[in-house]
């Protein structure tokens, strides 16, 4: 069973549209999703979160059908979203009072754990908490009812660096259990590439590639060369391209096979963000 299908799923707004989006995650796995600003990635997730209903499509989590099993995904399921939902005014221990109403799984003692963990007070209003302490906050609440499904939108956004990887290891720690998985929206794709074992890429309301971390970063290079070594570059073989006063840079795919074909020219690994940064800034070439 997978932990989430999306199969064929559009919606369309006044000036934006998701156009069949098409996205599996295996479960026990983490799914790094990435594109820029308005590319679509919190509509696809405020879709499957039932909040907004799709044109067209279907959405399965956890192998059961997003609306008709919606109450039951939802016990099953830890939601951290880029920003606190909570009242500026309640309490960490208030919190907690309330979820035990809401999950049948809800944890207290977990709960405070997590509270213990990131140095949050459990009595201390949270207007007064910063940024990063209500994210903990919200990552701590979601993981306290011992969800089978995390879906986090921009969860590490506002962290400091060490904040940070405490927790991409907790999320770590949280898949370590082969029934456990993670669908983690982010800009941050370093942080994707510590953690994530798939990689989906949605731009301007399309997805553009959903593969496997290793297999993408294996796959994709960065070829360079002068003006007149591009001249000779096969117009097929150029997915970006962006020239600057030291040459040109063109994203490539099949690595290994083009370097056999331009032994004369260099291609070096590419990260994540730069593969991403081609597609929605590289220049096109006709």
């Amino acid at each position: 069973m997978n932990a989430i299908e999306v199969n064929a799923l559009s919606k369309r707004f006044d000036s934006f549209q998701l156009k069949k989006v098409n996205l599996i995650l295996p479960k026990g796995s983490i799914m790094g999703f990435i594109g820029e600003n308005g590319a679509g990635k919190t509509t696809t997730i405020k879709l499957m979160l039932n909040q907004l209903w799709a044109d067209s499509g279907s959405i399965r989590i956890l192998g059961l059908d997003h609306r008709k099993e919606e109450k039951k995904i939802k016990n099953d399921i830890g939601v951290v979203l880029d920003e606190s939902y909570f009242h500026e005014n309640i309490k960490p221990k208030h919190i907690s009072k309330i979820m035990e109403r809401i999950y049948t799984q809800w944890d207290e003692p977990l709960f405070y754990d997590y509270l213990n963990r990131f140095n949050l007070p459990a009595d201390k209003i949270t207007k007064d908490f910063s940024r990063g302490m209500k994210m903990k906050l919200s990552i701590a609440t979601a993981l306290s009812h011992h969800p089978k499904l995390l879906i986090l939108d921009e969860a590490t956004s506002g962290l400091d660096p060490v904040i940070r990887s405490e927790i991409l290891d907790l999320f770590l720690e949280f898949i370590q259990n082969e029934d456990h998985s993670i669908l983690f929206s982010s800009h941050i794709t370093s942080d994707l590439e510590k953690v994530a074992d798939y990689i989906t890429f949605l731009h301007a309301g399309e997805i553009i590639f959903s593969e496997s971390k290793d297999e993408l970063l294996y796959e994709y290079g960065l070829l360079l060369c002068g003006a007149e070594d591009f001249k000779t570059v096969d117009k097929g073989d150029i997915i970006g391209h962006r020239e600057s006063r030291f040459g040109h840079e063109i994203l490539v795919k099949n690595k290994e096979r083009m370097k056999q074909k331009y032994k004369g020219l260099t291609i070096d690994s590419i990260s994540i963000e730069e593969i991403m940064l081609f597609y929605v800034k590289g220049e096109e070439f006709k």
